[in-house]
């Protein structure tokens, strides 16, 4: 089963101190961790054990990543819900899954059941992470043609795919 400390240990190496670009839409942020998704955090003074106790609680644990064998898998879906939300990297693993198998997942974004099996049962891991990373950038591609001022994010994002 995949391992979180793992995950996350990659995950951070992306994710940067404390900044408060005006043109980021998650407003002030520290270790990924932003005011907009988490009002109630102190951001400017959290500290790196805290973010990783949300990411535990509202990314990881949320998704069911300690269910996920493929540890490189979970991974991909983690550090995709930590730069577009865990509803929205859910989705994507259900989108990829039905495209490459027919899986016949509802893509509502919660992996459950039907969701682990089919991803746990999936032989062709390689062939998934390039659909996931295909979801993101097309995420991310959209979000720059809804508005032109997201662009300065780009490679930064693209560190991700």
């Amino acid at each position: 089963m995949a391992r979180f400390e793992e995950a996350v240990t990659k995950t951070l190496q992306f994710e940067g101190g404390y900044s408060n670009n005006p043109l980021d839409r998650g407003g002030e942020t520290r270790f990924g961790i932003s005011k907009r998704w988490h009002p109630d955090v102190d951001i400017k003074n959290l500290t790196i054990e805290r973010a990783k106790e949300i990411y535990r609680r509202e990314y990881w644990d949320k998704l069911n990543l300690d269910l996920v064998e493929n540890q490189r898998i979970a991974e991909e879906i983690f550090d995709t819900a930590v730069n577009t939300s865990p509803r929205k990297a859910g989705r994507f693993l259900q989108e990829a899954l039905n495209l490459l198998e027919d899986s016949g997942l509802v893509e509502d974004g919660i992996i459950g059941e039907k969701t682990l099996a089919a991803v746990n049962n999936y032989p062709y891991p390689d062939a998934l992470l390039k659909a996931l990373n295909g979801f993101q950038f097309m995420h991310y591609l959209q979000t720059i043609e809804k508005d032109e001022s997201q662009r300065i994010f780009i490679r930064g994002w693209l560190k991700r795919v």
